[in-house]
């Protein structure tokens, strides 16, 4: 099986970026390196947060703000929960959420779950394109939502459509140049078909 491994951010300052994602909780999870490669609006990402309680939101959120980030959604209760949406300063997004409406317990910065969530044109296609090259489906529901079987990752990784996660950030959906993004698995170097990068992953 074909696993994936890694998570890596092409930032500009890659030691203020470091800094950020350390602060923010996210440090175990993603990697950064140097680029200054053209982009431009929604970059077709972003990284999803679970966490077990409001309070953990809250705690998150306000960590990512005092290290720098921005507001794109404030937190706010939905049918489905509660969360919020913020900006790195590098220009990840990166969703806050709990299923939980109730708190259990103090507030804590522990994240329960991180995953990548890739934005593409066709989630059907998308699919098959990454079976095809040895990644196993975890979850599918149809064309809105694909989770893929990651083990050998501490992040999970997902396909949603560009549209929807546009929406659900809270950006307009238009965007162009680089992803600013590379992930990193025994299946690469390839590129899919919305031009998301894989490379080898270093041991």
């Amino acid at each position: 099986m074909t696993s994936f491994e890694s998570v890596i951010l092409e930032v500009p300052d890659p030691a203020t970026a470091d800094a950020f994602y350390e602060a923010f909780g996210l440090g175990p999870y993603v990697n950064v390196r140097a680029s200054d490669a053209p982009t431009s609006g929604f970059r077709g990402f972003a990284l999803s947060l679970v966490v077990s309680q409001q309070a953990d939101v809250d705690a998150l959120i306000g960590a990512a703000l005092d290290a720098g980030a921005t507001t794109l959604k404030p937190a706010t209760k939905g049918f489905w929960g509660y969360g919020g949406v913020v900006r790195a300063p590098d220009g990840t997004i990166c969703k806050i959420a709990t299923s939980n409406k109730k708190d259990t317990g103090p507030a804590t910065r522990h994240i329960d779950q991180v995953a990548l969530l890739l934005g593409v044109a066709d989630v059907k296609a998308s699919k098959r394109f990454y079976v095809d090259r040895g990644l196993a489906v975890a979850k599918s529901f149809g064309g809105k939502y694909v989770e893929f079987d990651t083990p050998a990752s501490a992040v999970t990784l997902a396909l949603y459509p560009r549209r929807a996660l546009a929406k659900d950030t809270g950006v307009s959906q238009e965007g162009a140049g680089s992803h600013r993004i590379v992930i990193g698995g025994d299946a690469g170097p390839f590129t899919d078909p919305d031009g998301f990068v894989w490379e080898a992953a270093s041991v």
